[in-house]
């Protein structure tokens, strides 16, 4: 016998025992019910019978493209991951084909990470494909370190000959793993909508969809934007309790502007690579933002509401499943958002009317159908020097007696009508005193126009309030109240922080030629009610007018918090009233009318100023001065609105806005920064806006840094995106005349105006 050949005895001894090795391997795995402990014991299988110190088996995960494995013998017991296309078992996996590696160290395929993270040193290799009947390749079982020798070519087979047998095995458990676990996400899914819908309060309801979303999908936060119609806005609720606040930003803006207007889920995987990202949020918050996952929130009539936004998935990007997830997620809940939001606006309503009753000057006093009183308000309560007990739920003829019984004859007057009935200077007796007032007596009606009771409203016309009427006629109403309430107080002057308004028209003397005296002053008329509108949205005090010009500030009489926001709302509000006004008048043959806007915050005067016979309530201070310089300026930079970094620093909200220059105005010795206001823009007013907004602040950046010729490319390439970027245009000439006349050493990129 050729001692080279085994025996024919042997040989078939062997077939036989690997045979039957096979069969108990069948066996085994068919006696397993889970994953898990078919992968434990097929690298137990193999590991015992190739005599190897250690084994391990990779399935293919074809979500995330890698290998996955749940058993590492010895001491080590975690899941390990990495790309499919790494390492021998990637190379194994790619490729289709078995390896037999004498000397791991010594092969370039080899990926020493995993052995310099658990300490093991891995000498030889087996690594094999797993494959499924039809030759598909699902994951490779690998063997690491001969005990005895070292791995030959018939340990090569038997190992693919074990994992062969197991291979259905595996596929069985890891599709009846999948749908488990489909089936759990189902049910957590269910019970999650179950749980959320529930709640019917808008701001609860908010911070559990947001939570939850946070929570399926595995993520760092979440944030949930609703739409406000009445104002295009998207809007948030942030936090609970006392630390709650809302969030509002233009629906047309950033990544969720995209969404909810085009109604299409964005999936970013890396944030700071995308264009439509703003790094402004993060600069501000210190959080940095990897991933985004955007999708809109469409209610049942295919109207969409807001959108979801999901940041930073643990582990890496969103996929389409999380996508799927998400989208299914927003769609079962928008039905709850809605009835929250309802029951929030009914509530709002309610709370709005009760607060408005409580807050009127004039006494509101309502009866149900049986003649009992139900409702009486502060006004009501305090006119008739009575307490709230002594009133409501007492029947109204009890109440309205003797001498003011003639209330209960005008009442049955409009009784179940819709007509109301009013008495003017009329009196009233409480206690020994008389009341002038005027009063309305009005039915109550059903939506059915079935009388439900009715109600009286009295306005009390004492000398107070003839003196508010008298004093309305010469300034404004609101002003004419505070001076009332504070008095001298008021009218000797207070220094208050307001920010102040500038507008001009542009052109103003052309157009007057144009337009003769007449059609001026139609013109004017007709500007001047579009603007004053828009300043008295956000609660703004007009100043005064001046020629073609108007002044207004935010924070006087009374401040608000927001009221750099409010100032620069108005001004935006402003340029899109008159871009729709001038579409008008273009279809009328009327020339177009532009405007230039000023904005500065500062501490100001305000007060009744002017001599003895003529006084207004004004404002006075360099914080104005700069504000009109400012609008001024506006010609120079093509820009609409110009904001000082004073009111830049003090707004809440995020704007489309660029750093513009620091500038010495006129008059003035210390350099402010300047920024101009985009928001207003569209895409045919300004192309590619957030392209050209990089670059010019790269070029910026460059022309401070006395880098002439890199800031004169960026500068000219925003001249590509948009011709008419005058700003861009006047730096592409400082450049050329600084290039050619270096400023001197201590130059900081200050640039001093000569002009107003």
């Amino acid at each position: 016998m050729d001692g080279m050949t085994e025996p024919a005895p042997h040989a078939q001894n062997r077939r036989l025992r690997q045979l039957e090795l096979l069969l108990e391997v069948s066996r085994r795995m068919a006696s397993y019910d889970t994953l898990d402990e078919i992968l434990n014991a097929l690298v137990e299988v193999t590991t015992e019978q190739l005599g190897a110190e250690r084994g391990s088996l990779f399935l293919n995960d074809a979500e995330t493209n890698e290998l996955f494995s749940r058993v590492a013998q010895g001491n080590i017991q975690r899941e390990i991951r990495f790309l499919n296309h790494v390492g021998i078992a990637g190379h194994v996996f790619s490729t289709g084909e078995s390896l037999l590696i004498p000397d791991a160290y010594a092969d370039p395929r080899f990926n020493r990470s995993v052995d310099e993270q658990t300490g093991f040193v891995t000498r030889n290799i087996l690594c094999v494909p797993i494959r499924t009947v039809k030759g598909e390749i699902i994951g490779v079982a690998q063997t690491l370190n001969k005990i005895k020798g070292k791995f030959s070519k018939a340990d090569l087979e038997l190992l693919g000959a074990l994992t062969t047998q197991g291979t259905l095995a595996l596929q069985s458990a890891r599709f009846l793993e999948s749908m488990k676990k489909v089936r759990q996400q189902e049910m957590e899914f269910i019970d999650v909508v179950s749980e959320v819908t529930a709640d019917i309060k808008l701001g609860s309801l908010l911070q559990r969809v947001m939570g939850e979303a946070t929570r399926l999908l595995n993520a760092d936060r979440s944030t949930l934007f609703l739409n406000d119609e009445k104002t295009g806005e998207l809007w948030s609720q942030v936090g609970q309790g006392l630390e709650s606040m809302q969030i509002r930003l233009p629906n047309t803006a950033g990544i969720a502007g995209a969404v909810f207007t085009s109604s299409k889920a964005i999936n970013i995987p890396y944030a700071y690579a995308d264009l439509r990202f703003n790094p402004a949020f993060d600069k501000r918050t210190g959080y940095f933002t990897r991933s985004i996952l955007c999708v809109p929130i469409i209610n049942k009539n295919g109207k969409t509401i807001g959108v979801t936004q999901v940041l930073n998935k643990r582990g890496g990007p969103f996929t389409a499943e999380d996508e799927s997830r998400l989208r299914a997620f927003t769609a079962q809940i928008s039905i709850a958002l809605e009835n929250a939001k309802l029951f929030a606006d009914v509530q709002q309503m309610k709370n709005y009317n009760e607060a408005m009753l409580e807050s009127m000057s004039n006494g509101v006093i309502t009866m149900d159908g049986d003649g009992r009183i139900v409702t009486c308000n502060a006004a009501g309560l305090r006119i008739f020097r009575a307490r709230s007990e002594d009133v409501v739920g007492h029947k109204a003829n009890d109440f309205f007696s003797g001498a003011n019984a003639w209330m209960l004859d005008r009442l049955k007057r409009v009784e179940g009508s819709e007509e109301t009935d009013q008495v003017m200077d009329a009196e009233l007796i409480v206690g020994s005193e008389k009341i002038s007032a005027n009063v309305t007596f009005q039915s109550l009606l059903s939506v059915e126009k079935k009388s439900i009771g009715s109600m009286m409203m009295i306005e009390d016309i004492s000398s107070e309030k003839r003196l508010r009427a008298t004093m309305s006629r010469y300034m404004d109403p609101g002003i004419a109240s505070q001076m009332i309430t504070e008095g001298a107080d008021m009218l000797g002057g207070k220094n208050v922080l307001a920010t102040v308004l500038f507008s001009d028209i542009r052109s103003f003397t052309t157009i007057t030629e144009q337009l003769g005296a007449q059609g001026t002053v139609a013109m004017l008329n007709e500007y001047f009610t579009l603007m004053v509108d828009c300043i008295q949205r956000e609660e703004g005090m007009l100043d005064k007018f001046i020629g073609d010009a108007i002044m207004a500030a935010f924070g006087i009489p009374v401040g608000h918090e927001d009221d750099a926001d409010r100032a620069v709302r108005t001004a935006i509000a402003m340029i899109r009233a008159l871009q729709s006004w001038n579409a008008q008048r273009a279809g009328e043959g009327k020339p177009p009318i532009d405007i230039g806007i000023g904005l500065n915050t500062d501490q100001v005067v305000s007060g009744n100023i002017g001599s003895k016979k003529r006084m207004d309530y004004t404002i006075i201070g360099d914080g104005v001065n700069l504000a009109a310089r400012l609008e001024s300026a506006c010609k120079q930079y093509g820009a609409r609105i110009l904001i000082s970094e004073f009111t830049y620093r003090a707004l809440r909200g995020t704007y489309r806005m660029r750093e513009l220059d620091i500038v010495v105005v006129q008059g003035k010795t210390k350099p402010v920064s300047i920024y101009e206001v985009l928001d207003f823009h569209t895409a045919d007013s300004y192309p590619h806006l957030v392209d050209a907004m990089g670059l010019f602040r790269d070029g910026l950046d460059a022309y401070r840094s006395r880098q002439w010729l890199k800031a004169w490319e960026l500068f000219t390439r925003v001249l590509s995106l948009n011709a008419n970027d005058k700003a861009a245009a006047m730096y592409v000439e400082r450049c050329d005349e600084l290039a050619a006349n270096p400023p001197p050493e201590d130059w900081d990129g200050t640039y001093v105006m000569r002009s107003k």
